[in-house]
């Protein structure tokens, strides 16, 4: 699973991933096949029992623990949801650094720019002058346009398209498939629901599903 270093390139940075869930799972294989990381352990902060134990072969620290960690290892988080901020919040209040992971599949514009503990996914595409805010999950074949706008802590699904000149808040949850149009302002903390096609300007804490996308519940907050 580790990437062995070579001759002609620095050792890979030790990571722990914050969470020990399937998504997590997702998150070591994804750094599996970067160069520049090496995932060493994990997490946890809900069940301390759990650091007994092992997870994939590597130790699960718990969070409160983890300030030797935080001098010598970077941190990305691996918990797919929007839930994930708090948890990360609390970690950063530890000098914590994060890092930022793209898969070598991924197609990222130079003139784009991705915020720290960003993940973009395999074959997922970043255009021309689009901005990733922090702790950005960018699935697998999702398509950010250009000149698009990302909030930190958004998270969006596996083949969903998002057009050029888009704004999208942070803390949204942007379902698999989905499709939102050139020019669109998404809200914050907004979910868009998986295989939607989103046509007009979305609220902050709002549920929209369906072809064309309509609101379907309110005061929701992310997922």
């Amino acid at each position: 699973m580790a990437n062995k270093p070579s001759r002609n390139r620095p050792k890979p940075t030790p990571v722990l991933i914050l969470g020990s869930t399937n998504f997590s799972e997702e998150v070591v294989d994804l750094v599996s096949e970067t160069a520049t990381h090496e995932v060493v352990g994990f997490v946890e902060n809900i069940n301390r029992e759990r650091c007994q134990d092992q997870f994939l072969g590597m130790p699960i620290h718990w969070v409160d623990q983890i300030l030797e960690l935080v001098r010598s290892c970077q941190f990305l988080c691996g918990i797919g949801t929007t839930r994930r901020k708090g948890y990360i919040e609390h970690v950063a209040t530890y000098g914590a650094q994060f890092a930022t992971l793209i898969h070598p599949t991924s197609h990222r514009s130079a003139t784009s720019s991705i915020g720290a503990g960003t993940i973009l996914g395999v074959n997922s595409i970043l255009a021309a002058h689009a901005h990733i805010g922090e702790h950005v999950i960018v699935n697998r074949s999702a398509s950010v346009g250009h000149h698009t706008r990302i909030g930190c802590f958004t998270t969006i699904g596996p083949g969903a398209n998002i057009a050029g000149r888009c704004t999208i808040g942070s803390g949204t949850y942007i379902g698999i498939g989905a499709t939102v149009v050139d020019g669109l302002t998404i809200g914050s903390n907004a979910v868009i629901g998986a295989g939607s096609v989103v046509v007009k300007d979305v609220p902050d804490n709002v549920c929209v599903m369906g072809v064309p996308a309509r609101i379907v519940k309110t005061g929701v907050d992310g997922r």
